[in-house]
């Protein structure tokens, strides 16, 4: 059942927009510091001698600080409130940016590889913890995807955007830009995000929740889970791993033409999200669930992902578009969860464990 949002957590348009843009800010420079060691990786092997291996590890230490946060994450998200708990972990990503641009060597990379993905962690789920807390269900919905929007974008930036500026400022540069992007956005986030209400609070309007378990015996987080896992849980995996790869080693592409597959995926993604975002709202209005819309959708990837099996060396990225597009629907059922499920008032939790499920 769909809950009205409390008066006093409620928020006027204005202030939603500001809240969006101070999120925003913060998650699009979360993915593209999650996306650039992908773009850097040559530079890496030059300059400091990196193999294979170790930069395999050094993408991995940033995806293990940011899942062992999650689940801590979400406790500290209900205790505390999204804007404290995101300031704190951002001033982290700002250190580890800052080390990251001065180590000299792989173990220095490593550890401060690593605390940029403690410090961005919160960057998607603070939000849309504080969105069940604050927005209605269609605000909700479109917020969120929206912020899916600014993701995108930032792993676009991250491919040849920064391939192009690199040979003017360095990687080293790069990343105290970075750092200072995550100070600004900080800023943001201080003066147009509300001050978190209080737990009693929003427990006492939005139900009282119990933790974990909560979430994990929920039917609606149940039904969502596995779907999630596969389907959005592939979309990052595609997105960020292994179309670019197989874009050079199956379909025969040079380096600069997989990178500009890998834009056009990420373009594509970018615009997607954006669309979910503008037509879902009318889509609920008309009866449209996010059950349904999956229902329909979610299959045209299974159809395009066996297109590609068979196809081999023939599938090229408008195939990789295809399955992405149609994996996006699988975002719906992040807010779904919260808002259909009466779940906000362990929203951080909630999303604390979507994420550890979606970005296996």
């Amino acid at each position: 059942m769909q809950q009205a949002v409390p008066e006093h957590l409620a928020v006027t348009t204005s202030q939603a927009v500001k809240m969006f843009l101070a999120f925003a800010c913060a998650y699009f420079l979360s993915a593209l510091v999650r996306g650039v060691t992908a773009t850097l990786a040559p530079t890496f092997s030059t300059e400091l001698g990196l193999s294979a291996a170790d930069l395999g590890l050094l993408a991995g230490s940033y995806f293990f600080g940011f899942a062992l946060a999650q689940l801590p994450l979400g406790s500290a998200l209900d205790r505390l409130g999204p804007r404290r708990v995101l300031l704190v972990l951002m001033s982290g990503a700002v250190l580890g940016c800052l080390a990251f641009a001065a180590a000299r060597n792989f173990i220095g990379l490593a550890w401060a590889r690593g605390l940029i993905g403690v410090g961005v962690s919160a960057c998607l789920m603070a939000p849309m913890t504080a969105y069940c807390q604050r927005f209605s269900p269609q605000g909700q919905m479109r917020a969120n995807s929206w912020m899916l929007t600014v993701g995108s974008l930032g792993m676009a930036m991250s491919t040849m955007p920064v391939h192009w500026v690199l040979p003017w400022v360095g990687w080293r540069w790069l990343f105290v830009a970075i750092a200072c992007g995550v100070l600004l956005a900080m800023v943001a986030i201080y003066f147009w995000v509300p001050a978190d209400a209080s737990v009693p609070q929003i427990q006492h309007e939005r139900g009282s929740g119990k933790g974990y378990g909560t979430v994990l015996r929920h039917p609606t987080f149940v039904r969502f889970a596995p779907m999630g896992f596969i389907h959005y849980g592939g979309l990052v995996a595609v997105q960020s791993l292994w179309a670019g790869p197989w874009l050079v080693h199956v379909g025969g592409h040079t380096q600069g033409q997989a990178a500009q597959g890998l834009l056009a995926i990420n373009i594509a993604l970018l615009v997607s999200f954006l669309a979910w975002g503008l037509v879902v709202p009318r889509l609920y209005a008309q009866g449209w669930t996010a059950q349904k819309l999956i229902a329909y959708v979610a299959p045209v990837s299974l159809v395009a992902l066996g297109l590609i099996a068979w196809m081999g060396t023939a599938a090229g990225t408008g195939m990789w578009v295809v399955f992405c597009v149609s994996c996006s629907v699988m975002a719906l059922s992040q807010p779904a969860a919260g808002v259909s499920g009466g779940l906000c008032a362990v929203g951080g939790r909630l999303y604390g464990v979507l994420c550890v499920v979606f970005i296996p």
